[in-house]
Formats: C-alpha cells, structure tokens, sequence
C-alpha cells in the first residue's frame, strides 16, 4: 500500500479557502465576479460540511454587511471580491473599520479602472485598499506572493483581524490566484488559530470600548447576554454616538493605537540576497516571482542585488527599508500599476538611493528580462 503524498497541486483562489476554512471561518457572503468566484464556489460546498453557513447575496453590498453581522454574532467571518465589487464595499468597509467589527475581504486584482480587464492581472488596487473608505482609519493588508504563502497569509488575515478587531484585507493578483502550484500544507489541527478577546464581567459591568493593555476591546457578540450599542457615528467607550471633541478624538486615536502596537507582528518582510546588496529590488504578489528569477542571474553576472519582498503593504513597513538604505545605491521597484508602492519607497527613502520603477498596466506581467534590463541599467 503506498504512502499517500503530502503534497497537492492547488490553486491560489484554493489556498484561500483552505486557509481561512483552517483559521475558523464559519460564515461567507459573497457574489460571484472574476477572478475571486472560485473562493466562493469551494466555500459554497465546504462550508455547509463543516456546519459553517454559505450565502450568496444580491451584490457586494449586501455582502460584506452581511459578514458584518455574522461577525457581530460571533462568527469569523469573509467574503471574497474584485475590482467593481471592491469599490462597491468601501462605504461598509468604514463601517466595519469604526465598528472594530473583525472580518476579512479577500480582493483578488483585475485590470481596471470600471469593468477593465477582468481576466487579466494587476495590482491596481493597492492604494484603493489603504484608503479607499473615506476618512482616518488604519488598515491591515497582506499579499501573498505564492501559492503555499496565500493559505498562511489566510490564516494570518483571519486572526490578526480577530486578535486587533480590526478589517483585514487579503490583496492577490489575478496571477497568484489562478496559479496552480504543488503545496504541502499543515493539517488543521497544527494551524494556530486566535480567537477574538470575549469580556470577563457580569453584562452589566461590560463597557463595549474600553480597550485592554494591548488597545482592544474586549468583544461580546449578539445574543451572549451583552447589550451594547453599535454605530458608525463616532462614539464613547459605551458605543453611543459623541459629539465631544475629546471623545471623538480618543475614539479615531484609539483605532490607531492597536495598530501600532502590534505593528511588528503584522508587517511581514522577507529578505533574498539582502546581506551585502548594493541594489534592492521591492516586490510583492506575483511580480516577486518575476524579481527572484531576474536576482539570480543578476547575480551569476556579478551584479549585488537583493529583494525585500512585501507581504505586508499597509500599514507600510517602512523598517525593511530604512535597514538597508545606508548601503544600497539603487532600488527598483516593479508594479503592475502606474507605480502605488513606488510612491511610498520614494518616501521613506528621502533621497539616499537612486529609486526607480518599472510598470505595466496592459494585462501583461513584467517579466525577468525586463526587470534584468532595468537593473542593469540602473547599477552601471
């Protein structure tokens, strides 16, 4: 009898319903749109399996209000989208940002502006998911750049919304989540899963947002015994709507302040090569697929470079940088977009290296070769 393979031959869109399936999510909203639908299709029949609830909405609207809810009623919650369906969700985005309503919206990028390119990749929407919802709020992204990475970066999305009772979003471009790769994935019961901090006193002492050490606030969900009250109008620590400028102020810093402090765990950094580079390439998604091969052979003909691969856009983080800038002279910055991540490299790099991009907005990836032309052109 032969020894079943750990391995499986999966697709990105897969590797997310897997992961967030493995991190405890129960409930998905949705509606269908290229090129996330699969999300949606495997949850539609794993979820019922598993006593989780499917359901498929009207509109994207109507989509992530619904994991609003499910979340407020104590279910990890998701929903899965792209470009048109994305921009219809930001209104209930501030919503659920000003709420600290947990949740996850997995955006898989298409080629826009409107109906764009909807079977082509691109990462558009970078800036959109930073501050598409009007307003100060903080916002939490991860972008996988594999196959294997999306399912752990699935997992991640679901608890660091749990742990921080903050909005994630998972960002992949079309590329990593219509790839299909070989992956070993951990069973289940080895996935580390956090669940969201549940008060500890009597319902009448419960005050909904009055934060903990750690700047969370304790979450009871509907039907526990708890009353509270829930608005997206600013509010006081009992959740009622304020107008007292010192409250106000107290309510938007404290959505902040979570963030911060728990910005090393969330800002996920990998370095390739980076040890003595003297040229850095900054990638995420698929185009750290394009950089990885365009290094090695930048390296076989005697070029320094390495990558700083960005699994975390927002909150930005800028440390990857500011580690290496004191010994690199160039930074090359390939983005399927007209340059999002581009904009705050220049930033945080105040002038010390020479940084320069390069871009697509066609429906084509950059290839090696053209980010090998790049650089060679930049490290003579």
């Amino acid at each position: 009898m032969s020894k079943k393979s750990p391995y499986r031959l999966m697709q990105g869109n897969e590797a997310a319903a897997e992961g967030a399936m493995a991190a405890g999510v129960r409930f998905f909203a949705g509606y269908p749109i290229t090129p996330s639908t699969e999300i949606a299709e495997i949850l539609s029949i794993r979820l019922p399996e598993l006593g989780g609830k499917f359901i498929q909405m009207e509109d994207e609207i109507a989509s992530i209000a619904a994991i609003i809810g499910a979340s407020l009623g104590g279910a990890k919650a998701l929903t899965a989208t792209s470009g048109p369906g994305f921009s219809l969700m930001q209104e209930n985005l501030g919503y659920a940002c000003l709420t600290e309503t947990p949740l996850v919206i997995v955006n898989v990028m298409r080629g826009g502006p409107s109906t764009g390119l909807p079977t082509s990749p691109s990462q558009g929407d970078v800036m959109q998911a930073r501050w598409g919802t009007h307003g100060d709020h903080p916002i939490i992204v991860l972008c996988p750049s594999s196959v294997e990475e999306t399912f752990h970066y699935a997992v991640k999305a679901v608890n660091l919304s749990e742990k921080y009772r903050n909005p994630v979003i998972l960002l992949m471009d079309e590329v990593i989540g219509h790839m299909r790769a070989r992956v070993e994935l951990p069973p289940w019961s080895m996935v580390e899963t956090v669940n969201r901090i549940k008060p500890n006193m009597p319902p009448e002492w419960y005050i909904p947002y009055e934060r903990s050490s750690m700047g969370v606030s304790p979450m009871a969900s509907f039907g526990e015994g708890y009353r509270y009250h829930v608005t997206g109008l600013v509010h006081d620590v009992k959740g009622f709507p304020t107008s007292k400028p010192r409250e106000a102020r107290e309510n938007i810093l404290g959505l902040f302040k979570k963030i911060e402090r728990g910005f090393k765990e969330i800002c996920l950094v990998d370095y390739i090569h980076m040890k003595d580079a003297q040229h850095a390439i900054v990638a995420y998604g698929c185009m750290v697929l394009s950089a990885r091969s365009a290094i090695e052979q930048l390296r076989a003909d005697g070029i320094k470079v390495g990558l700083i691969k960005l699994g975390t856009l927002w909150p930005f983080p800028r440390f990857a940088l500011e580690h290496f800038l004191p010994q690199l002279k160039t930074i090359l910055v390939p983005e399927l977009n007209m340059g999002q991540i581009y904009r705050e490299v220049v930033r945080v790099n105040a002038g010390r290296a020479v940084v320069e991009k390069i871009n697509k907005i066609n429906g084509e990836i950059i290839s090696p070769d053209e980010i090998i032309k790049s650089m060679k052109g930049l490290a003579r």
